[in-house]
C-alpha cells in the first residue's frame, strides 16, 4: 500500500470524527437513511426478492443501512477504526448485514452479486486498476455495479493535484470520461451518468453499469 493512501486513510478517520461529533447519533442516522433512499429512488435498479448485493467501502453508514431485507454484504477496510472510534457506528445495529473489515483489493466473496455499490469509496482505494477489476468480477453477468465518483472539472487543477496532495483523502485523480472508460474498457455497460452534485474542482456523479 502506498504512502499517500496510508495517508489517506489515517485522514478519513479524523475526517469522520470532526464530521460527527455535533451531530446526534439519533439524528443523523435518520437523515442518513432518508439520504440513500433518495439516491436510490433516481437508480434504474430492478431488484429481486433473493437479490444478493454488496457495498463495497462502506463507511460508517453506507447504503447497506437500507438493504437489510437482501442478502447484504458490506465490506471497508476501517470498519473496525469506525466501531471504536466513532459512536455512530456500531456492526450490532445491522444484524442482518455480513461486514467484512478489510481492504476492497484483497476482498474474496463465496458468491458474485447482482447488484454491486462502491459510493463515495473508488477514489480512496489503494490500487485503482485491481479495484475495478475486482468490482467487475465481483458482479455477476447481466448484474449492475454501480459506483460514485468525485470527477475533475478542469485539465490543469487535475494535473497540480496529481502532483501536489491538494485533496489528502482521494489519492486518485482523474475526470467523468477517464472514469467511464475505465469501467468501459472492462466489459461493462453505461446505463446512467448521474451529476448529483456540482463543485468547483470536482462534480459527483452516479454511475450505473451493467456487466
Amino acid at each position: 500500500m502506498s504512502l499517500r493512501w496510508k495517508i489517506a486513510q489515517a485522514a478519513e478517520i479524523r475526517w469522520w470524527q470532526n464530521y460527527l461529533k455535533k451531530k446526534p447519533k439519533t439524528d443523523y442516522l435518520v437523515w442518513k437513511k432518508e439520504y440513500w433512499k433518495t439516491l436510490l429512488s433516481k437508480l434504474n435498479l430492478n431488484f429481486s426478492e433473493r437479490e444478493k448485493v454488496l457495498d463495497a467501502g462502506c463507511g460508517p453508514a453506507g447504503i447497506f443501512m437500507i438493504l437489510e431485507k437482501y442478502q447484504t454484504d458490506a465490506m471497508d477496510p476501517l470498519l473496525e477504526d469506525y466501531e471504536n472510534k466513532l459512536e455512530h457506528f456500531s456492526k450490532s445495529q445491522y444484524p442482518n448485514i455480513n461486514f467484512f473489515s478489510e481492504p476492497l483489493e484483497t476482498f474474496s466473496p463465496k458468491e458474485k452479486y447482482g447488484k454491486v455499490f462502491c459510493l463515495n469509496a473508488i477514489n480512496h482505494v489503494a490500487d485503482l486498476d485491481l479495484s475495478f477489476d475486482k468490482l467487475v468480477d465481483f458482479t455477476e453477468k447481466g448484474g449492475n455495479l454501480i459506483v460514485s465518483i468525485d470527477a475533475h472539472n478542469y485539465s490543469f487543477f487535475k494535473k497540480i493535484f496529481r502532483l501536489f496532495p491538494g485533496d489528502i483523502l482521494h489519492p486518485h485523480q482523474f475526470d467523468l470520461a477517464e472514469y467511464q472508460k475505465m469501467m468501459t474498457d472492462r466489459g461493462c455497460k453505461l446505463e446512467q451518468s448521474i451529476l448529483y452534485k456540482e463543485e468547483f474542482f470536482f462534480n459527483y456523479y452516479i454511475l450505473v453499469f451493467t456487466k
